[in-house]
């Protein structure tokens, strides 16, 4: 039964955390963004985010965006620093077409840091990024 279940490959879609400057309180942020660098928008994306290491476990977030436009990016949440010495994960559904996706990303322990800053698709930014 299970050979039968086709479950697709996820491309184009990627989890970044970036550091900006917040202009309203004045500090630099840590966000979390969802990207869609696919030529296709993405409905109902479903993202579910926590950390955990050992007996450690965060509270899970959840976020809903019924529209992920082609070639878009859009902010999942804002992230304590506290929270990059767990592994940090989140959890994305969508559906492109009628057919439903589903990936973690994974950002391992100690990951996220101003050492590890790349240039990110579509933002224009450097960030830490999950493909």
């Amino acid at each position: 039964m299970k050979k039968d279940i086709d479950i697709p490959k996820v491309e184009g879609v990627y989890v970044a955390v970036v550091n900006e400057y917040n202009a309203i309180y004045k500090t630099q942020d840590w966000n979390a963004y969802i990207i869609n660098d696919k030529a296709v928008d993405l409905e109902v994306v479903l993202i579910v985010t926590n950390g955990y290491a050992g007996d450690k476990i965060t509270s899970t977030f959840r976020k809903k965006l019924d529209k992920l436009p082609a070639k878009s990016y859009a902010k999942i949440e804002l992230m304590q620093e506290e929270l990059f010495a767990l592994n940090n994960q989140f959890k994305v559904s969508f559906f492109e077409g009628n057919q439903m996706f589903d990936k973690t990303y994974l950002f391992r322990k100690n990951t996220i840091n101003e050492k590890a800053l790349q240039p990110i698709p579509l933002m224009k930014v450097k960030g830490v990024l999950v493909k």
